[in-house]
């Protein structure tokens, strides 16, 4: 019985030592030109298209405790088909919840977890905000630790407002006494501000 073996030699002029290492610097250059060309693409198209970011800082807060993760992680999340939660990580791992057992969580997680004072202070500041247009008021420079300003009408100094403990107060002069009201809306009307008239 006859057995033949069939193997293929390098050609004379191949030297494997020196053609890896030569080849290595090239491959080097594709892979950094590669890199700054995918960075400046995202530049570009941030530039075009500035990315707005769904989740606030709470949010990611929530997502973390749920899935056990450092809140800086959580890039985004979404629901594909109306049954699974998709959690997107920075790293580039994905995650897939039930929708159902996801919102018990949220809900659970949110009841739960407190307030930071950033937070906070951005509720507050929206609620002022809001309060402010339906009087037709501006406020000055808030200050964010006890979290008080001075409201103004047509440039006229109307009084001063803040928010302690989660009680909103107001008085007409720097100093004298408070009167409190459960929100921004009703603290405003007690300076005797009136609502503007909508045209």
């Amino acid at each position: 019985m006859m057995h033949s073996t069939y193997t293929q030699q390098a050609p004379s002029s191949f030297k494997l030592n020196q053609t890896l290492i030569a080849d290595t610097p090239r491959r080097d250059e594709q892979a950094i030109a590669q890199a700054e060309l995918y960075s400046h693409l995202e530049t570009q198209a941030e530039a075009v298209a500035p990315t707005l970011d769904p989740l606030t800082a709470r949010d990611r807060r929530i997502i973390g405790e749920i899935i056990q993760v450092e809140p800086e992680s959580v890039r985004t999340i979404w629901i594909e088909g109306g049954i699974t939660v998709w959690v997107q990580l920075v790293g580039g791992g994905r995650l897939p919840f039930d929708r159902n057992w996801f919102a018990t969580r949220v809900a659970e997680v949110k009841a739960t977890l407190p307030e930071t004072p950033l937070e906070r202070n951005e509720r507050l500041s929206d609620e002022l905000e809001k309060a402010c247009t339906v009087f037709g008021l501006y406020h000055g420079e808030i200050n964010w630790l006890s979290f008080s300003t001075k409201l103004f009408q047509e440039g006229r100094l109307v009084g001063f407002v803040g928010c302690s403990q989660e009680v909103w107060y107001a008085r007409p002069r720097q100093y004298g006494l408070n009167r409190v009201a459960a929100s921004a809306e009703q603290v405003i009307g007690l300076l005797g501000v009136r609502a503007r008239v909508a045209a």
